[in-house]
């Protein structure tokens, strides 16, 4: 397993190791201690995700859980490709609104480690898209939040127009990062 840190430290990118021969391919895209050791994040999974994205240009999030049902989340992508962008909202933080996008297919393999703390939104670069991942809290409707995709104070270069983008009512309606609550604290 190969980690790569991002611009913001706490945002990894991991990329496991793939063994392909004629009949295909066989990789081991998850395991605790393999994860734990390479990471340093020894965090439990208890639920898994799984979305499909029909069209090319929709966006999901930017969303995330408050405390005490924060998450932290692991990304790959199954089908098709996305920018994987995740915001530092914690408050105090040296890096505090800023945001790492990295493009996940299922072609480069790679996987996107979102700590608690961050929003965490995608855009499909492709039609038929399909994302997994897991999560270290379950659902909780109560402490469910977003901020605007399309705020100017993220600065986040999304590969299509915000007028263009495909989202749900609720993703339309999040606040900008200004109008946000402070939820985490650095």
């Amino acid at each position: 397993m190969l980690v790569e840190p991002c611009e913001i430290p706490e945002v990894l990118i991991v990329t496991p190791k793939k063994f392909g021969d004629h009949r295909g391919f066989f990789s081991e895209t998850w395991n605790k201690r393999t994860f734990a050791e390479a990471t340093g994040v020894a965090d439990d999974f208890v639920q898994d995700n799984h979305s499909l994205s029909a069209e090319t240009g929709v966006i999901r999030g930017l969303h995330f859980q408050s405390p005490p049902h924060a998450q932290g989340k692991l990304v790959r992508v199954t089908r098709g490709s996305i920018l994987d962008v995740a915001v530092d909202i914690r408050t105090g933080s040296p890096t505090f609104g800023r945001h790492v996008g990295v493009e996940l297919s299922v072609e480069n393999w790679r996987q996107l480690w979102v700590p608690p703390g961050f929003a965490h939104g995608f855009c499909t670069l492709e039609p038929d898209t399909e994302v997994q991942y897991k999560v270290t809290g379950f659902y909780a409707p109560d402490n469910d939040h977003g901020l605007a995709f399309d705020d100017p104070a993220l600065k986040i270069a999304w590969p299509v127009k915000p007028a263009d983008a495909v989202l749900s009512d609720k993703d339309r309606k999040h606040p900008r990062l200004a109008d946000l609550p402070a939820y985490f604290e650095y």
